[in-house]
């Protein structure tokens, strides 16, 4: 399974992901892209396979990805204080991948109905997420 994980800012949201992702999954390759430098790094350091930068990397990854994973802002262009582009918005609306996304209630955009949870809660959700996909993927697979 091919997870795309995606964040900006610092990268402290998308590291975090990356190290859970990696400590439960063996089987994975985990890809991150950063809106900017230092949120690359730090998915990179949580020791994801692969990483890159900016627009057209978030575009191209959203083509190979099975799943991709980050906060809600990466739907919404403008979000994250402007560091997601309207293409790369589309790019992750559009893709053909299961999209987990966590309702970060931050930089302008609320999710309603939805309690301010940790990190921790939200992450562990997002695992709980995708042992179900693995679950599926592997049936699906069996079946073809």
């Amino acid at each position: 399974m091919n997870i795309l994980v995606i964040d900006g800012q610092g990268g402290q949201l998308g590291s975090q992901l990356v190290k859970s992702i990696l400590q439960q999954m063996k089987e994975v390759k985990v890809m991150a892209v950063g809106t900017n430098a230092i949120a690359t790094a730090a998915m990179l350091k949580a020791g994801a396979h692969q990483a890159s930068t900016g627009e057209n990397p978030v575009v191209v990854a959203c083509r190979k990805a099975d799943v991709i994973i980050g906060p809600i802002g990466i739907v919404i262009a403008d979000a994250m204080f402007g560091e997601v582009t309207p293409k790369m918005a589309v790019a992750v609306a559009q893709a053909d991948a299961v999209r987990i996304l966590l309702p970060v209630n931050k930089c302008d955009n609320l999710v309603a109905g939805v309690p301010d949870l940790s990190m921790s809660t939200l992450i562990a959700d997002v695992m709980v997420k995708l042992h179900g996909l693995e679950k599926q993927v592997a049936s699906d697979r069996k079946t073809c």
